[in-house]
């Protein structure tokens, strides 16, 4: 197998005990509070009913829609990137 056959695969992941928890009548109860909150902070709350997980509020995260160009606002390119240095290089040295 080729080096460039093998895919590299990261993944998340949040252990059950680090996800906050509440009762579904309590999220009822302040439904906008905890989604302002989940905003803010980025942490994610389980909703459970009788004490069995059934959804979990987690905030959007926004994707660039293609890689190309994700960057184009923020750089500025200053002068010729084209033209050569006329600099020797460390090999041509020798």
């Amino acid at each position: 197998m080729t080096r460039t056959s093998y895919k590299t695969m990261v993944i998340t992941m949040v252990t059950k005990s680090a996800l906050r928890t509440i009762p579904a009548a309590k999220f009822k109860a302040k439904c906008l509070e905890l989604m302002d909150q989940v905003a803010r902070t980025g942490e994610h709350i389980v909703i459970t009913k009788r004490g069995v997980p059934v959804a979990q509020l987690a905030p959007v995260v926004e994707k660039p829609k293609t890689m190309r160009g994700f960057m184009a606002e923020d750089i500025e390119i200053m002068g010729d990137i084209v033209a050569s240095l006329d600099l020797a290089w460390d090999a041509e040295r020798r």
